[in-house]
C-alpha cells in the first residue's frame, strides 16, 4: 500500500476538466506578437494577446508528443533515455551565490562554473549537465551564456542543457549546437540538447518564452514545459486548483511547440509550492511542495508525457540537518514517484538563491542510495538458497560462509557516509558528514580529465563565442 494520495481517475478527470474549461474559456495571454500569428494561422480564437484553446486542440498535440526521447550526447556513452520508465538527474541551477563551508556566502563566478562542469563530468550519479549550475556575477550578464554554454560542451562529454533564457540565448544555443553536430539540418534528426522554458503564472508566456519554445521546436529540440506557481502569490491558494492552474500553462506551451514542429519532444514540468505568507518566498522545501510533485508527476503520467520535478531542493541557507530533510523528501518523493528529468539532484540551497559543493556531494550520496533501493531484488530459487540455510541451520553462522564472501561486495558502501564504530569515527577527527564532503571535494577535482574534443571543433565554439561577444557588446 502507498500511503501516498495517488489520484482516482475521477480525481484527474476533475484537474484535467477545470484546465480545459480555464483554456477555452479564460484562455492565455502570450506577450509576442509571432507567437499570436502561429496560432491565428492555426485558427485559434483569439482576444489581442489572449489565445483560447480547445480540449480538442490539446488531444491533437498530445497524439504528436512523444512519451520517450533520447538526447545524444558528444560522448555516445552518455546519451541518455528520458520518459517512460527512465530517468535523469541534473545538477542545480541559477544561484548567483556559493555557500562555502561552514556558512559564508560569496558572489558565484565562472571558475566555479568550471567547478560545475568538472563535478558533473566526474559524477557517477549525474546524466547531464546543467544550465547556469551557477550564474556567475563577474560576467557580463548579457553575453554570459556563451561562456556557460562553451564550458558545458568543452569540459564535459555528458548530454547538456542549451538555455532559453531569452530568445538570443536560445539562438546561440542552436547555433552551437549546430556547430558540433553538422548543421540545423542534423539537428532536426535528433535531439542533442534540451531547453527549460518557464511559463509566466498566471496563465501567461513572456515574449522570450513563447518564442524559445518556437525557435527549439522548428529543430525538434526538447523543451521542459515548467512552471513555478507559488501558492498563494502567483496562484490559488487550493493545491487542487493550483494544480489546475498549472496544468493549463503547461498544455498551452505543449500545444504550441507541436504548432510549430509536430514530434517535438517536450518535458511536462512543475515546481509549484506555497509561498509563505510571511516572507512571499517560495517555500520549496514545504510538505506541500512535495505533494504538489507527486501530482505532477501523476498528471505528466495521465498525459503520456515525461514528467520535470524538483530534486534535493530546501529553504536552507547552509547544508545542515535541515537541507538534509527538505531535500531527501522531496528527492525520494520525485524518484520513487516516477519523475523523469530531476534538475536540482544536487548542491541547491535557499530556495534557488545559492549552492554549496559540499552539499553537491552529500546530495549525490543520496542520489546513490536512492537508485539501490529502486534496484529490483532478483527472486530465484538459487538466490534464496535454501540449502545455505539449511547447512548454517541454528548453530552455525554466515559470517565466515562461503557464499557470504561471494556476495558482500554486492551490498552497498556509502562512499560519503560513515559506518565506522563510534571509538574509530572519533579518533579520525569526528567528522560531521558536511565537514567529510568539504575534506572531499579536493580530491574529487583531482579526478577530473578534460575529456577529448576535436581541436577543430573547440576553436569553432570559440570563435563562435568572441564573434557573438563583440556584436552583443557593439
Amino acid at each position: 500500500m502507498d500511503r501516498m494520495q495517488v489520484f482516482s481517475r475521477n480525481e484527474i478527470n476533475q484537474i484535467h476538466n477545470a484546465s480545459m474549461e480555464i483554456l477555452a474559456e479564460t484562455g492565455l495571454r502570450f506577450n509576442s506578437g509571432e507567437t499570436i500569428d502561429i496560432f491565428e494561422k492555426h485558427g485559434f480564437k483569439r482576444d489581442g494577446t489572449k489565445v483560447y484553446i480547445t480540449e480538442r486542440d490539446v488531444q491533437e498535440a498530445l497524439q504528436t508528443t512523444p512519451s520517450r526521447f533520447e538526447v545524444r550526447a558528444r560522448n555516445s556513452a552518455y546519451n541518455v533515455d528520458i520518459g517512460e520508465e527512465n530517468f535523469v538527474l541534473l545538477p542545480t541551477a541559477g544561484a548567483p551565490y556559493v555557500v562555502t563551508f561552514p556558512g559564508e556566502r560569496r558572489p558565484a563566478t565562472l571558475d566555479d562554473y568550471h567547478t560545475c562542469c568538472k563535478l558533473v563530468q566526474t559524477s557517477d550519479q549525474l546524466d547531464m549537465v546543467g544550465h547556469k549550475m551557477v550564474e556567475p556575477m563577474d560576467l557580463d550578464p548579457q553575453t554570459a551564456h556563451l561562456d556557460m554554454i562553451f564550458a558545458s560542451m568543452v569540459l564535459c562529454d555528458k548530454a547538456y542543457l542549451g538555455t532559453a533564457a531569452t530568445r538570443q540565448a536560445t539562438t546561440d544555443s542552436i547555433e552551437m549546437a549546430a556547430i558540433a553536430w553538422g548543421g540545423e539540418e542534423n539537428l532536426r534528426r535528433q535531439p542533442v540538447m534540451a531547453a527549460i522554458i518557464t511559463a509566466s503564472s498566471p496563465l501567461k508566456y513572456a515574449a522570450e518564452e513563447s518564442e524559445s519554445i518556437i525557435d527549439m521546436a522548428r529543430l525538434r529540440q526538447p523543451v521542459v514545459i515548467t512552471n513555478l506557481v507559488m501558492a498563494g502569490s502567483s496562484g490559488p491558494i487550493s493545491l487542487p486548483g493550483l494544480l489546475a492552474l498549472a496544468n493549463a500553462e503547461i498544455l498551452a506551451g505543449l500545444v504550441l511547440a507541436q504548432l510549430v514542429g509536430p514530434g517535438t519532444p517536450v518535458v511536462y514540468g512543475s515546481i509549484s509550492a506555497p509561498a509563505d505568507m510571511r516572507t512571499v518566498i517560495s517555500a520549496v522545501g514545504a510538505p506541500e511542495a512535495v505533494a504538489l510533485s507527486s501530482a505532477s508527476i501523476q498528471l505528466a503520467r495521465f498525459y503520456h508525457l515525461p514528467c520535470r520535478t524538483g530534486g534535493m531542493l530546501t529553504n536552507a541557507h547552509v547544508p545542515d540537518a535541515q537541507a538534509a530533510a527538505e531535500g531527501v523528501l522531496m528527492m525520494s518523493t520525485a524518484v520513487r514517484s516516477g519523475a523523469n528529468f530531476i534538475l536540482q539532484a544536487c548542491g541547491q540551497l535557499g530556495s534557488y538563491i545559492s549552492m554549496s559543493f559540499e552539499k553537491w556531494l552529500f546530495d549525490e550520496e543520496v542520489c546513490r542510495m536512492l537508485r539501490r533501493v529502486l534496484t529490483a531484488m532478483q527472486i530465484t530459487v538459487d538466490t534464496i538458497d535454501i540449502d545455505t540455510i539449511k547447512s548454517v541451520g541454528s548453530d552455525g553462522n554466515y559470517l565466515t560462509h562461503p557464499t557470504t564472501f561471494t556476495h558482500c561486495r554486492n551490498l552497498y558502501r556509502p562512499l560519503l557516509f560513515t559506518r565506522d564504530d563510534y571509538k574509530d569515527w572519533y579518533d579520525n577527527g569526528a567528522k560531521q558528514v558536511f565537514e567529510a564532503a568539504f575534506e572531499l571535494l579536493p580530491k574529487r577535482l583531482e579526478e577530473y580529465t578534460k575529456p577529448s574534443i576535436d581541436a577543430g571543433l573547440e576553436q569553432a565554439l570559440r570563435e563562435y563565442v568572441s564573434r557573438r561577444k563583440k556584436s552583443l557588446s557593439s
